[in-house]
């Protein structure tokens, strides 16, 4: 794969890939929304990106006209044979289908994740945290990311689904190659996405014989209002697969962020410390701080807005990130501010594709902080130059080296030396 040419300028030539964009893209929206509010790029056979508030949550209110099945704007691999419109719609339904099977799928899911629904998996969500922490207190260091972070959303969503727990590790591997470091490889991102399919499959026509406490076996015995739609393997098994990569790497992207945020802020540290009931109002401003997601959609007929022509077949970020910074909408948006009260975000999205889980999101989130908070204590994210962050349409620390003060004396005695 030969290296992209360098971005001149990020209104007319933007690359998501590029490692200024995925390091630090606050500036760069800044730089867009200024000079050129829906930047245009050639790259990865083009695309639109809006980053002020109110032309991305009008652009998502445009269904079909911008169509869902689509939503990344990384192109197939070029043998890749092009599924039938349904097929499409309910690879990961409901975030890939548009109406009328996006709204009966994401019926089928909203029961699931209702506000007091997911409170049923918080007391699992604690003990894991505090697993993942006993295996690394007593050593004083330990990657963020990859030892914790990474590790409670796959496990929750394991347990959810009724899948075995230790496929956690896998489901990882296969959410990276699809959305992480395979994005920009077809060949790998497709490949993932094959294994996860057909391990879903797998599971999915265990249920069908020996139904199971879990939200498979719910939705394959679930009765939909709409006269016209059809519970089939091939829908749940669609559903289960937006689960897993959608509530895997969104949700360990946003715990990461936030406990980079903390290792790198002391002051934000010490009064989310002295201040232990902060953390909700704390966890939303993590989000639309740190919003990890863009979509995409792809445009099913020429649409005029906001002084450009988005052709058909054209791909439209729905830059959720860049919103969430827009100045008319937030005040001091490019500061994170701890106890921040007007805070309206969109980082779970616009529309009637917001995301679905986002409750069991900030369970997850809420719980995952408060838990470290309380075992780990005092931190500091050390060794800056190995720190990785992901990027592209999902971004996020894949690995944080930090060091704290619990369970170590040598890491005790670094952290006193640090504040001297």
């Amino acid at each position: 794969m030969s290296e992209p040419t360098p971005v001149e300028d990020w209104t007319t030539d933007y690359d998501i890939s590029d490692p200024q964009y995925i390091t630090d893209p606050v500036p760069i929206w800044r730089e867009m929304r200024t000079r050129c509010s829906i930047a245009h790029t050639e790259r990865l056979n083009g695309s639109w990106n809006p980053t002020r508030f109110d032309d991305i949550r009008a652009l998502a209110k445009m269904v079909p006209e911008l169509s869902s099945r689509a939503p990344l704007v990384m192109p197939p691999p070029p043998d890749f044979e092009e599924p039938s419109r349904y097929e499409q719609q309910i690879a990961a339904a409901p975030i890939t289908a548009d109406p009328p099977i996006h709204t009966w799928t994401r019926h089928l899911i909203l029961p699931t994740f209702a506000p007091k629904a997911v409170t049923k998996y918080a007391a699992f969500t604690e003990d894991l945290a505090h697993t993942l922490i006993d295996s690394f207190i007593n050593k004083g260091t330990c990657d963020a990311a990859v030892e914790y972070a990474q590790q409670i959303p796959p496990r929750v969503i394991a347990h959810l689904l009724g899948v075995d727990p230790e496929m956690a590790d896998t489901f990882v591997g296969w959410v990276n190659d699809i959305l992480g470091e395979g994005l920009l490889d077809p060949v790998k991102r497709m490949a993932a996405r094959d294994a996860l399919l057909e391990f879903l499959a797998a599971e999915v026509k265990k249920r069908t014989v020996h139904p199971k406490d879990d939200l498979l076996t719910t939705l394959l015995h679930s009765k939909p209002k709409d006269a016209n739609a059809e519970i089939t393997p091939a829908v749940v098994i669609g559903i289960a697969n937006l689960i897993v990569v959608a509530g895997i790497d969104t949700t360990w992207s946003s715990i990461g962020s936030a406990l980079w945020h903390l290792g790198t802020n002391p002051d934000d540290l010490a009064r989310l410390r002295a201040e232990p009931d902060l953390l909700p109002t704390a966890v939303e401003e993590f989000l639309r701080y740190y919003a990890p997601v863009t979509m995409a959609r792809i445009a099913e007929t020429d649409v005029a807005y906001g002084g450009v022509v988005i052709k058909k077949g054209d791909k439209v970020l729905m830059n959720f990130p860049a919103a969430c910074h827009d100045p008319e909408h937030f005040e001091s948006p490019d500061e994170f501010i701890i106890d921040r009260q007007r805070n309206r975000h969109v980082a779970f999205g616009s529309g009637i594709h917001r995301c679905a889980g986002s409750n069991l999101a900030r369970l997850e989130m809420n719980v995952a902080l408060r838990v470290w908070l309380e075992r780990i204590g005092e931190f500091k994210v050390i060794d800056l130059e190995t720190i990785k962050w992901a990027g592209g349409q999902v971004r996020g620390p894949r690995i944080l080296k930090v060091l704290f003060s619990r369970g170590c004396a040598r890491s005790k005695q670094l952290l006193e030396n640090d504040h001297r």
